[in-house]
């Protein structure tokens, strides 16, 4: 919770987590959902609280993430993901040296979008479809990258792109776990103490995000891309 609520990607430790412990695959992807789930309401209500949310450009996004991950999930019906893992390994290095070298603008730094409203919510709409499709595709980091591509396209700040960026992923969030529950795939016995400690590091992680900005969210990111890198690589080896 606490690292997801600063630069996503938070499912790489625990879906793993709830594996290890030998919980079967489609129930630690339900359980995973429903404790990453409420605790990404609490880190998108303090990130509301602290007015770090861009809803010109949140909002965009949640409604091409929805068509987006709809469109992702009928792909991967028909391709391998073997080739998009490839394709990541290759990216994934580049989007760390972006966020490590990349200019960076402080919570106080306004955000400005050098757009019209009209550019601003047709871009903001398409990278909702570009990161909705490869998350329903594929997922894994999908907080991480709407990060870096509002901070890069979009020029918002680093604490305004983590928080804008927490709508997107309560939205996708809540279809996928409305799926689980209904599927009979959610262990609520495990999920719900799991939940609470989200909560708490929710709150924790986005009040440190607030204070600290991107002096505490860029290293969180080049984080979970490298937990994301070494996962991938890992799966193509096997």
């Amino acid at each position: 919770g606490f690292v997801d609520s600063i630069a996503g990607g938070g499912g790489l430790i625990s879906l793993p987590a709830y594996l290890f412990i030998g919980v079967p695959s489609h129930y630690a992807l339900g359980t995973n959902k429903l404790s990453s789930t409420i605790g990404t309401i609490f880190s998108t209500l303090r990130y509301a609280k602290g007015r770090a949310i861009v809803y010109s450009v949140g909002i965009p996004s949640v409604i091409g993430a929805l068509i987006g991950s709809y469109i992702g999930a009928k792909i991967a019906l028909f391709l391998s993901n073997e080739l998009l893992k490839i394709v990541l390994t290759i990216l994934i290095p580049f989007a760390a040296l972006f966020v490590l070298f990349g200019r960076v603008k402080e919570k106080e730094q306004s955000n400005v979008i050098e757009f019209t409203k009209f550019k601003t919510y047709f871009i903001s709409f398409l990278v909702g479809l570009t990161i909705g499709a490869y998350d329903g595709f594929f997922g894994p980091g999908t907080g991480t990258f709407l990060i870096i591509l509002y901070v890069s396209i979009l020029n918002l700040n680093h604490v305004s792109a983590s928080g804008t960026a927490k709508i997107v992923n309560l939205s996708s969030n809540i279809g996928a776990l409305l799926t689980f529950v209904i599927g009979g795939k959610v262990i609520y016995s495990l999920g719900l103490p799991a939940a609470l400690f989200g909560i708490a590091g929710n709150w924790i992680g986005s009040g440190l995000a607030l204070r600290k900005g991107a002096k505490i969210i860029k290293p969180v990111m080049v984080g979970v891309l490298s937990l994301l890198f070494v996962k991938i690589l890992t799966d193509l080896i096997r």
